[in-house]
């Protein structure tokens, strides 16, 4: 059963105001420039050029700040992997493109910024909302395409549903988690095919 999306980072004022857009703007660059974990929300403050009380007017906290901006990031590899599995009928080819999007987004995202990597460090450390959300819509996506492959008869059915789910986003973990994921380099070309095949012969009626 799908669990209703609560993780939400809270916020304050008008989720759509102009103003807090532009603060998540600004904290991206800020971010980027000189790190998340250096930089206070009095730095956000002058560089925006808004006084300290009125960026709390809507984010509780710096991590409130950072929890949109990583939520941004996660939501642009979800993207990817839906617009990549939305490209074929076949449950199988589905889990291996599944498999393979969010190792190359998630390497992409991640690394390409080293000092937005911190944000999603901290994410993962922290377990922040924002993380445990997306996990869940991963796992959500990942259930759709079990579900599909049982009604095809590409999967199994005698495993518990959930039980198969929990068991492949296990192995599809270490590629998500960015902390993980940096000491992997060696492996990432050939990971996704090899362990996509592994699961999907375990899947196999």
């Amino acid at each position: 059963m799908n669990k209703p999306d609560t993780l939400t980072p809270r916020a304050r004022g008008p989720v759509d105001h102009e103003v807090r857009s532009q603060i998540v703007a600004a904290a991206t660059e800020h971010f980027s420039r000189y790190g998340y974990e250096k930089t206070t929300v009095s730095d956000l403050a002058k560089a925006i050029g808004f006084s300290k009380a009125y960026i709390y007017k809507f984010f509780e906290s710096k991590q409130a700040v950072g929890e949109v901006i990583c939520g941004n990031c996660l939501g642009q590899i979800e993207s990817e992997v839906k617009a990549a599995i939305a490209l074929t009928d076949q449950p199988p080819e589905k889990l291996r493109r599944m498999f393979k999007t969010l190792v190359e987004s998630s390497l992409r995202l991640f690394f390409q910024d080293r000092r937005l990597y911190e944000i999603a460090a901290s994410a993962a450390t922290g377990r922040w909302q924002t993380t445990l959300a997306y996990e869940t819509r991963i796992q959500d996506l990942l259930r759709d395409i079990l579900q599909q492959g049982r009604q095809t008869g590409d999967f199994e059915r005698k495993t518990p549903l959930d039980e198969a789910v929990q068991a492949i986003y296990l192995v599809m973990r270490p590629y998500l988690n960015p902390l993980i994921l940096q000491y992997s380099f060696d492996a990432v070309e050939e990971a996704p095919g090899k362990l996509s095949s592994l699961v999907l012969r375990s899947l196999s009626p």
